[in-house]
C-alpha cells in the first residue's frame, strides 16, 4: 500500500504563487506515473497535470504556461509549482499515483 500526503495549499491573492508537494510512503513511487487533480465546489474532479516515471509531462490547457509539475524520485516526492494564480484555480488539489492511490487533498484558495 502507498500513502500520499499533500501539503502546501493555502490562501493566495490573484497573480500569486504556491508550491504543492506530494510525499509518497514507498520507494516504488519512482516506477509510477503521478498526477495532480483538482475539484472545485460543485464541479467534477479534473486532471491538472501528469508526469511519467521518466519525467515526461502533460498539462490541462487551463494551466499550461502557469503550472509546472516535477518529481524527485530520490525523495519520493512530487511537486506542483503554481504561478499567476487565478480565482478559477480555487479547488481542492489531490495527488494521484497510477498505482491506484490518492492523497487526502489540500485546499488552494485564490482570492483578493
Amino acid at each position: 500500500q502507498m500513502q500520499l500526503v499533500e501539503s502546501g495549499g493555502g490562501l493566495v491573492q490573484p497573480g500569486g504563487s504556491l508550491k504543492l508537494s506530494c510525499a509518497a510512503s514507498r520507494s516504488i513511487f519512482s516506477i509510477y506515473a503521478m498526477a495532480w487533480y483538482r475539484q472545485a465546489p460543485g464541479k467534477q474532479r479534473e486532471l491538472v497535470a501528469r508526469i511519467a516515471s521518466g519525467g515526461r509531462t502533460n498539462y490541462a490547457d487551463s494551466v499550461k504556461g502557469r503550472f509546472t509539475i516535477s518529481r524527485d524520485n530520490a525523495k519520493n516526492t512530487m511537486y506542483l509549482q503554481m504561478n499567476s494564480l487565478k480565482p478559477e484555480d480555487t479547488a481542492v488539489y489531490y495527488c494521484q499515483s497510477t498505482a491506484g492511490y490518492w492523497g487526502q487533498g489540500t485546499q488552494v484558495t485564490v482570492s483578493a
